[in-house]
């Protein structure tokens, strides 16, 4: 056997999570596996609106708060969830790479519909500072005092992933010793109301491949992964959580909203991950889906697995997880991929939440009921979104 280079194997050493859950990986972990689901009534927060979105309860206070998004201030709390105990010089040297789709136009509100001038007069420039897609990746520099480059991702619902990706090639080109990577999005008016005009919404909660889901529901929250090569994080004693063995990004090439119908391109990148990783089909043990709930995504995900895991010598268990904490839009290839790592150290896998009758595949098990214990040594947490954007991470554990 012949044993992989650790100069060139990237391992994740930390995880930062915020989440509808609360705050760090353990609030995560304790509430997907009393299969809790986090949405409610959309009402609640946005009145007059129908569905149901899930929600982060709190988040800690910064300074200036003026100067930062909902979006930013979900990212720095993730952030230094991951950096805890990181020391400082190293810190200093990190890069950063965050997803986001709609950053800072989070603060949009109706108001500024009706009178503009009033409403930038009323909450100043510095609101309107936080709208570029870099702002998210800038904030955490800020709040951590990160001086290596800042790379901001914004490629719609696979933004999440391709950030991890995108940092784990920055560390094989020697570019940092260490990067920061993952995805942060809040809810809004403007974001809800997009999806509304799309009619892709849910009014109840959502029910990923069900035959009979209605559509997605929103959430948000934000998830930031600390990757390193093997050979720095032995280097300086830190444990390796998983290991990132192969990652791909693909594009449809198809349409600016709707999927490809046979799922070839998401298919694509599966593929090519898995030939990075130096898995077969076998091999891998829990997809975390993308699993959205909309009636294209999800006829267009189970043709993906069929291309893939055809002849797989057992169906391939998938799950959407989207079914307890919504559609988290950037920060969701990232959180998916941080669940992903959890359910693999605690050899559980995941039911989709409400899944009553699956889409019927004979290559695919939809996981459904209560989560059951089983090892996974390796495992697939794969994204796609507007434009055709794909992205799938194979994740391994250190001794596999």
């Amino acid at each position: 056997m012949i044993l992989p280079d650790p100069e060139k194997t990237i391992a994740v050493t930390a995880i930062g999570v915020v989440s509808p859950y609360g705050l760090g990986s353990a609030a995560l972990e304790a509430g997907l596996l009393a299969g809790k689901s986090c949405l409610a009534p959309a009402a609640d927060l946005f009145p007059g609106f129908s569905g149901h979105v899930a929600r982060v309860a709190s988040l800690p206070d910064v300074e200036n708060p003026h100067r930062y998004s909902r979006s930013d201030r979900l990212a720095m709390a993730a952030a230094e969830d991951a950096c805890a105990g990181l020391p400082r010089e190293l810190l200093r040297q990190s890069g950063i790479v965050m997803a986001t789709t709609v950053a800072g136009l989070t603060e949009i509100e109706p108001a500024i519909a009706v009178d503009p001038a009033a409403w930038y007069r009323e909450a100043g420039l510095a609101r309107a500072a936080t709208y570029p897609i870099s702002r998210v990746a800038a904030s955490v520099g800020e709040h951590l005092g990160i001086e290596g480059p800042a790379c901001a991702v914004s490629v719609a619902c696979a933004s999440g992933a391709i950030a991890l990706a995108l940092a784990a090639n920055m560390l094989l080109d020697g570019e940092v010793p260490l990067a920061l990577a993952g995805g942060s999005d809040a809810l809004s008016a403007f974001t809800a109301s997009g999806f509304h005009s799309l009619q892709a919404l849910d009014p109840s909660p959502c029910r990923p491949f069900d035959k009979s889901r209605q559509g997605l529901n929103l959430g948000e929250g934000a998830a930031v992964l600390v990757l390193e090569t093997l050979a720095h994080a032995r280097s300086r004693g830190a444990e390796a959580l998983a290991i990132l063995r192969g990652w791909a990004m693909t594009n449809d090439a198809y349409h600016s909203t709707a999927p490809d119908t046979e799922g070839k391109g998401l298919a694509s990148a599966m593929r090519l991950a898995m030939e990075m990783a130096g898995t077969g089909i076998d091999e891998i043990g829990y997809v975390n889906a993308h699993g959205t709930g909309t009636p294209l995504n999800d006829i267009a995900e189970t043709r993906c697995y069929e291309l893939v895991f055809r002849g797989r010598s057992t169906p391939i268990p998938v799950s959407s997880t989207k079914s307890y904490i919504g559609h988290c839009l950037g920060a969701a290839g990232a959180l998916e991929a941080a669940i992903t790592i959890l359910a693999m150290r605690r050899s559980a896998l995941l039911p989709t939440l409400r899944l009553a009758d699956p889409i019927e595949s004979q290559d695919i098990e939809y996981l459904r009921g209560a989560w059951r214990s089983q090892d996974i040594p390796a495992a697939m947490s794969v994204s796609a979104g507007f434009g055709g954007s794909n992205a799938a991470l194979v994740f391994g554990s250190v001794d596999a």
